[in-house]
């Protein structure tokens, strides 16, 4: 773009004055034939105004103050002239009081670009992205539209209104007044990272920001572990015919405790996951979702037991699919409907996961031809496994010297 003119006026606007009989300060941008007018947010006392310096005479504190918001907001204006020089496109005097002001009209907010990329994250869903990954930004979303809010007054902020105390304090709002736990507030703050920094890429910003801001850690905690007790609980109890759902919610929490799989694994896997060995040992073989790492793993009875159990050939997947939402509610009325003592979580059944490859060399002794007429029969009538098949023999035996279960 040719820039014949570029000019910045400051000029008092004494027809408007305030109570203290101070007069506020206006400016006017000169851009080749167009002009831009706004206002400093200043106001001075008109006998301290020289109009042709556009500043304030003497050194009194008024004068000095008011004169170095002057000069940062002069320096402000050119950055912005610059910044748009940079872009290599046409722009007017309007644009350069935009992206000096940071208005909302012109410039890419801070909403509106995480409102575009959660757009962009939902058609993808489904393609490499989980259904369950777009929670995390609409609630990001809606804590972040909450903050501003709140504490602005507005309904959005543009990139060049942010400072590095903006993260700190959207943290605090996350964990003070909304109550959530540090771990669910880290995805939060990563996101509003993420949406900066593709500000800053795309420019939509002139600064990174919050690129030195460190993620708080993540909390080492020891795992949940699922004991005996509870587990036979779980396994043994009798879930009325009407409550399938609790019933399809059960088996497959015991299904991941004998084979290790993951509920997003367990729901999806099919006929073709299953191989047969040499020795005609039924294997499941399958790629983890979250990571795409192939798993192997030796079908112990209880486990071929429960794919039989749900056989159904008009159904692609080996079990009946469930909403995740649906899962988590029927396992806290299972807790109750079991008595346990403890939570039950799907994280729980990774204690039995270190055992997996001994106690599946202790099955190859077993006949494997039954196990697959079980597994590849109609649906039949479950009854709980017998105690000596459990998977937790090896575990309680060896490792905490229980004896035989």
């Amino acid at each position: 773009m040719k820039v014949e003119k570029f000019k910045v006026l400051l000029y008092l606007k004494k027809s408007e004055p305030d109570k203290t009989g101070k007069a506020p300060i206006m400016g006017r941008i000169t851009l080749n034939r167009t002009m831009a007018q706004f206002s400093c947010k200043l106001s001075c006392t008109p006998g301290l105004w020289n109009a042709r310096e556009s500043r304030l005479n003497g050194k009194s504190r008024e004068a000095v103050e008011t004169n170095e918001k002057i000069e940062r907001l002069l320096l402000a204006v050119h950055s912005a002239f610059n910044s748009l020089m940079e872009r290599k496109k046409d722009f007017d005097a309007a644009a350069v009081r935009d992206m000096f002001q940071g208005n909302a009209g012109m410039q890419m907010t801070l909403l509106k670009l995480l409102d575009r990329h959660n757009e962009e994250m939902k058609a993808r869903v489904g393609v490499d992205r989980a259904p369950t990954t777009m929670s995390t930004y609409v609630y990001t979303r809606r804590t972040l539209a909450e903050f501003i809010k709140t504490e602005f007054k507005v309904s959005d902020l543009a990139f060049g209104q942010l400072n590095e105390q903006f993260i700190r304090d959207y943290q605090d709002f996350c964990l003070e007044k909304k109550k959530l736990a540090m771990e669910t507030v880290r995805h939060y703050l990563s996101i509003l990272k993420k949406i900066c920094r593709i500000a800053y890429k795309e420019g939509h910003s002139e600064k990174y920001h919050f690129c030195h801001f460190k993620l708080p850690k993540q909390k080492e905690t020891t795992p949940k572990a699922l004991s005996r007790e509870n587990f036979e609980k779980l396994r043994d109890l009798e879930i009325p015919e009407k409550r399938r759902s609790h019933v399809i919610t059960r088996d497959l929490f015991l299904f991941a405790c004998y084979t290790g799989t993951a509920y997003a694994d367990a729901v999806s896997i099919t006929r073709e996951n299953l191989f047969q060995d040499d020795e005609g040992s039924l294997w499941l073989k399958y790629r983890r979702k979250k990571t795409d790492y192939l798993g192997r793993v030796k079908l112990l009875p209880e486990a071929l037991a429960l794919i039989g159990k749900y056989r159904d050939d008009t159904r692609i997947t080996l079990f009946p699919p469930q909403d995740y939402h649906t899962l988590r509610a029927n396992m806290k009325s299972l807790r109750l409907m079991a008595g346990l003592s403890q939570d039950l979580v799907y994280h729980m059944e990774g204690i039995l996961s270190p055992h997996w490859s001994r106690s599946r060399r202790e099955c190859r002794s077993r006949p494997s031809a039954k196990c697959w007429d079980i597994a590849m029969s109609g649906p039949h009538k479950f009854t709980p496994v017998r105690p000596e098949w459990s998977l937790n023999k090896y575990f309680f035996s060896k490792k905490l010297g229980l004896g035989s279960i």
